[in-house]
């Protein structure tokens, strides 16, 4: 697999990386312990050096599974995880205080058996603590060793200059996909004059894009995608429209609807890298097959003129979620 790299952070990672929050939270039942660990190193074998989690994610579980499944391959890796809620929690606020993303960092490395951390994010920006007092803190544990780089999450224009003043900013993870493109309006302009690498996440829109998902489609009652208004069954109906359009780009190109979303974020810019998230095989397979997708500047014209007479509908998340973003 080819690499790219993340802005002018000289942080090197895998073309496509993997989001791993759905094998243990959120979506619902998540695999066993032991198909996800064959899911991770499945992963590396097919050329994946790149891993996303959090200590939100379960919460701690997450970061605990990768931390047994890639200890062996470690030194080949870059190990991303997230700081800024309380307890670790995502429904219990943010906590960005010099004192939790220490002790964060310090939890983190004994979950994930490392002694560094490659890439450290602010999981959400916390409105109490100045983001220079955050960048500080990371100032510190980076002359200490203990992490490598550091990015944010779903950060205003006006955070990321502030940060990046103080620590050199890597990269930003934020939502970007064919269905949710706020981020080319003023971000992905700021990242380019900055050097900083986007890192987007949900690049299938999660799971929609892929063309599994339709209005009759029932999802696990603790799935997180229940309460997006997005996800609801008249929006999901009426948003199928854009798979259409994927599905017709496909046939064309001997691909699936998955691999034509991925490609289409993979040719935007060299610097971003999408960390798609799958529980299964097949699934990881087909995506990292969207490398081998080649989309001319004809194709992606013909995607954005089509894309462009195309409304999505429904909100991204409901409303005390979208307050916690752009910040």
């Amino acid at each position: 697999m080819k690499s790219r790299k993340l802005g002018n952070s000289g942080l090197e990672v895998s073309s496509l990386g993997l989001g791993c929050m759905g094998l243990s939270f959120a979506y619902g039942p998540g695999p066993t312990k032991q198909e996800s660990i064959k899911l991770l190193q499945a992963a590396f074998d097919a050329g994946v050096t790149f891993f996303d989690t959090a200590e939100a994610y379960g919460p701690f579980t997450n970061e605990e599974l990768l931390g047994e499944a890639l200890a062996p391959i470690r030194k080949k890796l870059v190990i991303a995880t997230k700081f800024g809620f309380t307890g670790g929690k995502s429904g219990t606020g943010m906590d960005s205080s010099p004192k939790n993303i220490k002790a964060v960092a310090e939890a983190s490395l004994k979950r994930l058996k490392t002694d560094y951390i490659d890439l450290f994010y602010q999981h959400r920006v916390d409105p109490k603590i100045p983001i220079e007092e955050v960048a500080g803190t990371i100032q510190t544990l980076i002359k200490e060793g203990k992490i490598k780089h550091w990015g944010l999450s779903e950060a205003s224009v006006q955070t990321i200059r502030k940060a990046h003043a103080v620590q050199p900013v890597a990269a930003l993870q934020s939502e970007y996909s064919l269905w949710w493109r706020e981020s080319e309006q003023e971000i992905l302009p700021t990242l380019q004059e900055l050097g900083i690498g986007f890192v987007p996440f949900s690049p299938l829109g999660r799971g929609f894009l892929t063309g599994a998902i339709n209005e009759d489609t029932k999802f696990d009652s603790t799935d997180f995608r229940n309460n997006l208004p997005r996800f609801s069954e008249e929006n999901r109906n009426a948003n199928q429209v854009l798979v259409s359009l994927l599905k017709t780009i496909a046939a064309e190109k001997n691909a699936t609807p998955a691999q034509i979303a991925l490609a289409w974020l993979l040719a935007q810019k060299p610097w971003i890298v999408p960390i798609p998230g799958t529980t299964k095989l097949h699934r990881l397979q087909e995506n990292i097959s969207s490398l081998s997708v080649n989309l001319s500047p004809g194709d992606l014209a013909k995607i954005e003129a089509a894309a462009s007479k195309i409304t999505v509908q429904g909100a991204r998340y409901p409303e005390h979620l979208q307050k916690t973003v752009g910040k």
